[in-house]
């Protein structure tokens, strides 16, 4: 970035790393409608974002460090991963089309039937690993990241801040629009749009698998 040129390498690194982060995080895409939804719900979303930035840490640090060597010498890797993601980004589509045609009473309802931490959990760690979006990012990040040499790891310090940016903003968003979804009308809405979106994806991923 031609902006950092003057500044201190190791800022200019990190500062390089949070831009390209945000760049490559900050859509809304499955995982991020999950967290748009359990926090609507009130559903354990403190634990949710922990696990996602512990997650992005371990694996933005981990590409860094050599995990592109494991897709180079394991290429097959990446074509499970799409098959997979095409399969669960479906499924969830599925769910949330059936939940989009049920009646309810709204977000208060909602939150009554949050589902159990471990359900919670399972549900961010599948969001999160079996995308493969998710592991296209990790492994750029990890490319970018040697043109930096020995500052390399600022720039995943600045990756991993744009993670943790985000997924905030996302925690925020979900209280802010919490009142705008107390009628069950508004709920189904969200999730006719929230399975749009998981279908969406997952035609996506089967045409470039």
């Amino acid at each position: 970035m031609p902006f950092t040129a003057a500044l201190p390498p190791l800022f200019s690194a990190w500062l390089s790393g949070t831009a390209t982060g945000l760049g490559l995080f900050a859509v809304v895409g499955a995982q991020s409608a999950y967290i748009l939804r359990q926090g609507l719900m009130r559903a354990h979303l403190g634990s949710i974002l922990a696990l996602c930035a512990l997650l992005d840490a371990l694996f933005i640090f981990s590409s860094v460090l050599g995990l592109q060597v494991l897709t180079d010498a394991a290429p097959w890797l990446t074509e499970a991963m799409l098959v997979c993601g095409v399969a669960f980004l479906g499924w969830y589509a599925l769910q949330s089309a059936r939940r989009a045609l049920r009646t309810g009473d709204g977000l208060q309802a909602a939150s009554k039937g949050a589902t159990t931490r471990r359900a919670a959990l399972l549900g961010a760690l599948g969001f999160t690993l079996v995308n493969p979006h998710f592991w296209l990012d990790i492994v750029l990040v990890g490319t970018l990241a040697h043109s930096f040499g020995d500052d390399r790891m600022a720039f995943a310090g600045g990756a991993l801040t744009a993670s943790a940016l985000w997924l905030a903003v996302l925690g925020l968003g979900a209280r802010l629009c919490a009142p705008l979804l107390a009628s069950p009308r508004a709920w189904r809405v969200l999730d006719g749009l929230i399975a749009l979106l998981m279908a969406a994806l997952a035609v996506r991923l089967a045409l470039t698998s």
